[in-house]
């Protein structure tokens, strides 16, 4: 059965990010942050693919399929229904392809994948969204939630 696993940063330092991957046997994390920047130490994207290449994981960033500036205060301002609605008819008007390509690694022989932003709550984060849109291309596709 396919499977994608999500996790946020939020609350985790990044040794603490490592070993909830390793223990999940995730072999890569993809970066779906639109900015890829973080105030927490370790958690920048060239900093954490460096730490995360220690461990044998490789970090992929996709900017495609992050929440764009003009939609991220709706989350940011508890608007989460609002903001999952509009980021849903972003990413398949903007990132179709993208979705379309990982929804077939997923479904192949690829690495077990993780999708990270910084939202602790995958409930109130486009992840959820990301997730759905991939089980809509996948179906049967499992979603865990690190």
């Amino acid at each position: 059965m396919a499977t994608v696993w999500t996790i946020g940063y939020e609350r985790l330092l990044p040794g603490a990010l490592v070993a909830e991957l390793e223990a999940a046997g995730v072999q890569r994390l993809i970066d779906v942050r639109f900015r890829p920047q973080s105030r927490r130490p370790g958690m920048s994207k060239t900093r954490l693919g460096q730490l995360l290449g220690e461990h044998g994981i490789a970090y992929e960033h996709r900017r495609a399929l992050g929440t764009p500036p003009d939609l991220r205060h709706l989350y940011k301002t508890g608007k989460v229904a609002e903001g999952a609605a509009a980021f849903e008819r972003h990413v398949e008007a903007t990132a179709d392809d993208e979705l379309d390509a990982l929804a077939q690694e997923l479904a192949g022989d690829g690495p077990r994948t993780a999708l990270m932003c910084l939202e602790e709550d995958p409930a109130c984060c486009h992840r959820r969204v990301l997730a759905d849109a991939l089980a809509r291309r996948l179906p049967g596709l499992r979603v865990v939630d690190l």
